[in-house]
C-alpha cells in the first residue's frame, strides 16, 4: 500500500538529485560532488530516494552507472524512466501505487527486484532479467498460480516473496511453488525443505511432466528460430539471401498474373518445371559463390586487421621505450636544476633539457609520421584487395544472373510457341482439353495472347534485374562504408596520439618551466 504523507506530489528533477546525492554517502566524495557546478550524476553507484511523495520517476538517465536505486514509499502509479540504467543490480519499488509490471527490459544486470506493497495482480514482462535472483511481491493482488508457473523462465531466482498475496491462501500454494520453482531456496523468508521439494514433485509429477514437454517443445521451436535468424543474417552478410532455394523463382510468379493463367496451357506444367529446375541450378551456384566470397572477404578483412594491430603495438612499445629513456634523466635533472645555486650553470642545464624534451617530441613525431605511412601503405593494399574481391564477385554473379535471364528468354520462347500453337487449336476446333474460362478469355485473338506472354516475360525480367541491383548496390555500398570507415579511423587514432604526444611533452615542458619561472626567483 501507499505512504500518504502532507507532501504535495512530486516528480523527480536534477534539484531532487542533486539533494539527495549530496546527502548521502561520504562527504568527501558525493557529498562534495554535489556542491560543485554540474553533479557528476554518472559516478554515483547508489542513489536513495524513499518517503519523497515521488509521483513519476524521471531524470534518472545521468546515472550511467548506478547499481542501486530506492525508490519506495512513494506514490509512484507507473515504472518508467529506468532505460539508462542498464548496470542496476538491486532496485527497491515496494510500497507504491504500481499495478503492471513494465519499464523493466532494459534493466538486464538486476538480480533483486522489490515490487511488494503494491497492486498488482499479475507477474510479466521480466523476460530480460535473466540474472533475476531475488524477487519480493509480497502484499500485492496476485491471485493465480499461474503467476508462479510465468517464474520458471528464471534460473537464477533463488529467494521469492508472495506473502500477502490472494494467491498465498491458497492450500496448495507452498506444494506448488515448491515443485514448480525447483531451483528456489527461500520462499517467504523461509528456506525450502529439500524433503517438502521431493514431496511437491512427487505430488505434481503428472502436470510437471506436461509443462516439461511444452517447455521443450518451446524451447526446441525457439532454437529453431534462432539458428535460421542467424543463418539469414549470414547470408545477408554475403549478400545472397534466399537464393539457395525457388524463392527467387516463385518470387516471379507471385506477382504474375497472366503467367498464372498461361500455366494452365497443355504441355506448360512440364515446360515450367524444367524452367524452375534449371534455374534454382543458377541461384544455388550463386548463393554456395557468394557464401566462399564472403569467407574471403572476411580473411582479407582479419588479415588487415591484424597487420594494423601489430603495427601500432610495435609502434606503442618503440614510444614507450623512448619515454622511459627520457623519464629515467627527466626526475633527476629537474632536481639537479632545483639544487644548483649558480645561475648561468641553471641556465645551461634548463636549455639542455628543454633539448632533450624537444628531441622527445620529434623522436615520438618521427615515429607517429613513420606508422602513418606504413598503415597508409597497408590500407591501400588491402583498398586494393578487397575492392578486387567486390569486383570480381560481382562480375561473376552478374554472369550467373544473364544464365537466368538466357533461361527466362528461352522460357518465353517456348511459352510463346505453345501459346500460338493453341490459338490455331481453337480457332480450327481441334484443341482436345477444356480450358479453364479465365485462361480461355486470353485467346481472343494472336495480339491478346501474344500481349498477355509478353507482360508475364516483363514481369520474370524485371525480378530478376531487382534481384541483380539489389546485391551489387548493397556489396558495392559495403565495400564504400568499410573503406571510408577504415580511413576515418586511421584520422582518428592519428589525431588522437599527436594529441597525446603533445599532451605529454607539454606537461614535461611545463614543469620545466615552473623552475625557471618560480624556483629561480627564490
Amino acid at each position: 500500500m501507499s505512504r500518504l504523507c502532507d507532501m504535495e506530489p512530486r516528480v523527480m528533477d536534477d534539484d531532487m538529485l542533486k539533494r539527495a546525492v549530496g546527502e548521502q554517502g561520504p562527504q568527501e566524495e558525493a557529498g562534495q560532488l554535489a556542491k560543485q557546478e554540474g553533479v557528476l550524476f554518472k559516478d554515483v553507484l547508489s542513489l536513495q530516494l524513499d518517503f519523497q511523495n515521488i509521483l513519476r520517476i524521471d531524470s534518472l538517465w545521468q546515472f550511467k552507472n548506478l547499481r542501486k536505486l530506492q525508490l519506495n514509499n512513494n506514490i509512484i502509479e507507473k515504472i518508467e524512466g529506468l532505460e539508462g540504467l542498464t548496470r542496476l543490480v538491486w532496485l527497491d519499488l515496494s510500497f507504491n501505487n504500481i499495478e503492471a509490471v513494465e519499464g523493466l527490459d532494459a534493466l538486464v544486470n538486476l538480480e533483486d527486484l522489490s515490487l511488494c506493497g503494491n497492486r498488482i495482480s499479475r507477474v510479466d514482462s521480466l523476460d530480460a532479467l535473466v540474472k533475476l535472483q531475488v524477487l519480493s511481491l509480497g502484499n500485492n493482488r496476485i491471485a493465480s498460480l499461474t503467476n508462479v508457473t510465468y517464474l520458471r523462465r528464471f534460473p537464477e531466482l533463488r529467494a521469492l516473496s508472495l506473502a500477502g498475496n490472494p494467491v498465498a491462501e491458497d492450500e496448495d500454494y507452498r506444494m506448488f511453488v515448491y515443485a514448480y520453482l525447483p531451483n528456489l531456496v527461500y520462499l517467504d523468508f523461509r528456506r525450502i525443505d529439500d524433503h517438502m521439494k521431493e514431496l511437491a514433485e512427487l505430488k505434481h509429477q503428472y502436470s510437471l511432466d506436461e509443462l516439461r514437454h511444452r517447455e521443450n517443445l518451446v524451447q526446441a521451436q525457439q532454437e529453431d528460430e534462432q539458428a535460421r535468424r542467424e543463418e539469414l543474417a549470414e547470408h545477408r552478410a554475403a549478400f545472397v539471401e534466399n537464393l539457395n532455394g525457388p524463392f527467387l523463382f516463385d518470387s516471379m510468379y507471385a506477382e504474375d498474373a497472366e503467367g498464372s493463367k498461361l500455366a494452365g496451357l497443355p504441355g506448360v506444367r512440364e515446360l515450367l518445371e524444367t524452367y524452375k529446375d534449371k534455374f534454382v541450378i543458377i541461384c544455388l551456384n550463386i548463393f554456395e559463390y557468394g557464401l566462399k566470397q564472403q569467407e574471403k572477404r572476411k580473411v582479407e578483412l582479419d588479415t588487415f586487421s591484424e597487420c594494423v594491430q601489430e603495427a601500432i603495438q610495435e609502434n606503442r612499445e618503440l614510444g614507450r621505450w623512448r619515454i622511459a629513456k627520457f623519464e629515467e634523466t627527466h626526475l633527476l635533472s629537474l632536481s639537479t636544476i632545483r639544487e644548483e645555486s649558480e645561475l648561468p650553470t641553471v641556465e645551461m642545464k634548463i636549455a639542455e633539457h628543454g633539448e632533450r624534451i624537444t628531441e622527445l617530441f620529434d623522436a615520438l613525431m618521427t615515429l607517429e609520421m613513420q606508422l602513418v605511412e606504413q598503415l597508409e601503405e597497408t590500407i591501400n593494399m588491402f583498398e586494393r584487395n578487397i575492392t578486387d574481391l567486390v569486383g570480381l564477385f560481382v562480375e561473376n554473379v552478374q554472369s550467373l544472373m544473364a544464365q537466368c535471364r538466357d533461361l527466362e528468354n528461352h522460357h518465353h520462347e517456348k511459352l510463346l510457341e505453345t501459346a500460338i500453337n493453341t490459338l490455331e487449336k481453337i480457332v480450327k476446333g481441334e484443341l482436345d482439353d477444356d480450358l479453364p474460362e479465365d485462361v480461355r478469355s486470353l485467346f481472343v485473338d494472336k495480339d491478346t495472347i501474344v500481349n498477355a506472354v509478353g507482360a508475364s516475360h516483363d514481369v520474370h525480367l524485371l525480378k530478376i534485374d531487382s534481384r541483380e541491383d539489389e546485391l551489387v548496390t548493397k556489396v558495392n555500398a559495403w565495400c564504400t562504408h568499410l573503406l571510408d570507415q577504415i580511413h576515418k579511423d586511421e584520422i582518428t587514432r592519428n589525431r588522437r596520439r599527436v594529441q597525446e604526444i603533445t599532451r605529454y611533452t607539454d606537461h614535461a615542458q611545463s614543469e620545466l618551466d615552473s623552475l625557471e619561472c618560480g624556483d629561480l626567483l627564490d
